[in-house]
């Protein structure tokens, strides 16, 4: 059965460990993008197999998300956020230690399995903080993943330039350990768990299919589109995850709740978050390039790797500062109005960026603009999802989504790799990016978050219809307390320590399985009604501003028409009953 968090100590600290933790993580994706062109004379390779080193981490990364995000619903999220930095350490010291291709691949992959660490924060945050700190730090959170990719991009740069590019490796190590030794003396583990095993079979099912599908879309352009390997990987992964869905139907304890996944408010925000991924991932591969082109191409800024760097970091930091604008602009208008906000803000950055290429501040424009639209994008994202399931589900939910924006990036890097391949001049047998490439990938991102838009439209209003829940009349208040007389399932009062009601207080319902049967807003009176789904054990869980939350197991017979059960609040610094 799920239990419910049973401290709220120690919250301050929390919420910087954590979104620390998502930074380093998120390092990883672009810790070598400063050297990645010559990554086959340091590991004495072909182009085509030093992009393995690449390929490797983003393959892990997707893979990890949802199997740590459902193992942290069951076994303890924090567990497995120190597991994912543990796995991430090894892998840097790996890499760290060596110069050849096959080991560097393997401690890369190590390094992208640590991505799932970020669905494990935002978790952690849900169970963990007060309710008027969630949307900052949730925002922080999920915007980590684009403040950790565009900071470490000087920085590496800066490393890559002026010492052996091994330290990177030792520096990312030292990071993980800094990140594990905080998140071990500031973050309480979650005691909110889900019920069931893990889903081995799920687990391979998934990761086979995600590699069968990924793989082709990074490698597409060396293998050819057509190709035999490219289609036939596309195929083979349309039958394994379809397969897979079959078999996660039938199952009491899936890895991924389908029916969940398929339900509106998930479905369109995960489809949104694949847009989102795409768009973001555009900027960070046109502007670099832009940046360090020679001026005697016409249109090249001419920069060092260094500056380059700085000029694209804007991007990072204007993600991170977005958080408690975000925050604000949610708790007044919602997460969907503000998906929708930080959609529109990209496009303009986009639309923007196709006339201000000609300059490095220029650059540095588009990246505070559509930094900004990302950050507010990214910041919705967790919200719409933790509002759409179960608290026990919020872990493997989470990381379903940003496997989506894993998506994303991945179908953005393919697609906008191929078209400046595809549009590039050819001197002396050098491959040069034109202009006309870069313009075509700040079209395609606006296309992409455009259709993002469509997806968002398709949200449910849940400011709206919470609106309507805390505007109930008077009329609505008497109805409520003469249901409580037929009502066949749990009613009473939600009462403050000093035994006063709690009007406005939300009260869940869980069931045995620890699902959400119903859920309910008190009146101006303190009451609740609640029906129920059948006879049985039920655990009711109260959360009020203020207050900390409340959980009290109750039971249901076939004989009662009505349980009565008051629910006493603690303070907002006690523990739960």
């Amino acid at each position: 059965m799920t239990q419910s968090t049973t401290h709220q100590r120690g919250t301050r600290g929390v919420v910087p460990v954590l979104a620390f933790a998502g930074i380093v993580v998120a390092v990883m994706q672009t810790l070598l993008v400063p050297v990645i062109k010559d990554l086959p004379t340091l590991l004495s390779t072909t182009p085509s197999n030093a992009t393995w080193v690449m390929t490797a981490t983003l393959l892990a990364g997707a893979v990890s998300t949802p199997i740590m995000g459902r193992l942290g619903d069951l076994y303890g999220k924090r567990r497995m956020l120190l597991t994912s930095l543990a796995v991430m350490v090894v892998g840097s010291l790996i890499c760290g230690f060596t110069d050849d291709l096959v080991v560097m691949i393997v401690g890369r992959a190590l390094q992208g399995f640590a991505m799932g660490a970020i669905p494990l924060g935002i978790g952690l945050m849900r169970d963990g903080l007060p309710r008027e700190k969630l949307g900052s730090a949730m925002a922080l959170m999920s915007s980590s993943i684009g403040v950790g990719g565009g900071l470490a991009l000087p920085i590496a740069a800066l490393t890559a330039q002026h010492a052996d590019w091994h330290m990177l490796f030792f520096g990312a190590a030292g990071l993980g350990v800094i990140s594990m030794l905080l998140t071990v003396l500031f973050v309480p583990e979650s005691t909110v768990r889900a019920q069931g095993t893990f889903d081995v079979l799920g687990a391979i099912g998934l990761s086979a299919g995600l590699v069968l599908f990924l793989l082709p879309i990074t490698k597409g352009s060396d293998w050819g589109w057509t190709s035999g390997m490219t289609l036939g990987l596309f195929g083979a992964a349309a039958v394994v995850l379809v397969l897979w869905g079959v078999m996660e139907l039938r199952l009491k304890a899936p890895l991924v709740d389908l029916r969940t996944t398929a339900r509106r408010p998930v479905l369109f925000t995960n489809l949104a978050s694949i847009m989102v991924g795409v768009a973001f991932y555009a900027i960070s591969l046109v502007l670099p390039q832009l940046l360090q082109l020679p001026a005697s191409t016409g249109y090249g800024l001419d920069q060092s790797m260094v500056v380059a760097g700085l000029c694209v970091a804007p991007l990072g930091l204007t993600m991170m500062f977005t958080a408690p604008v975000y925050a604000r602009l949610s708790a007044k208008y919602g997460p969907k109005v503000t998906l929708i906000l930080g959609m529109l803000i990209i496009a303009i950055g986009y639309g923007a960026g196709l006339g201000l290429m000609s300059a490095a501040w220029q650059t540095i424009i588009i990246a505070v603009v559509v930094g900004a639209g990302i950050g507010l994008a990214y910041s919705s994202l967790p919200a719409l999802i933790i509002g759409a399931v179960d608290p026990s589900e919020t872990g493997a939910a989470n990381g379903l989504n940003t496997l989506m924006r894993s998506i994303g990036t991945s179908v953005s890097s393919a697609v906008i790799g191929m078209v400046l391949a595809n549009t590039a001049d050819h001197v002396g047998g050098v491959a040069i990016p034109t202009m006309t490439g870069f313009r075509t990938s700040f079209l395609i991102a606006t296309g992409a978050v455009a259709l993002g838009l469509v997806f968002a439209l398709f949200l449910p209003s849940a400011r709206r219809s919470a609106k309507t829940q805390l505007r109930a009349s008077s009329e609505e208040d008497a109805n409520l307390r003469a249901a409580t007389e037929a009502l066949a399932g749990f009613h009473g009062r939600v009462l403050s320590p000093a035994g006063a009601p709690v009007a406005r207080a939300k009260v869940t319902l869980i069931d045995r399985r620890g699902r959400q049967a119903g859920s309910a807003l008190t009146d101006e009176g303190g009451r609740y009604a609640l029906a129920v789904p059948g006879d049985g054990s039920y655990v009711l869980a109260a959360t009020a501003a203020g207050h900390a939350p409340l959980a009290s197991a109750a039971a249901h017979r076939g004989d009662e028409s009505a349980v009565e059960v008051d629910l006493l609040l603690p303070g907002g610094s006690d523990v739960l009953a």
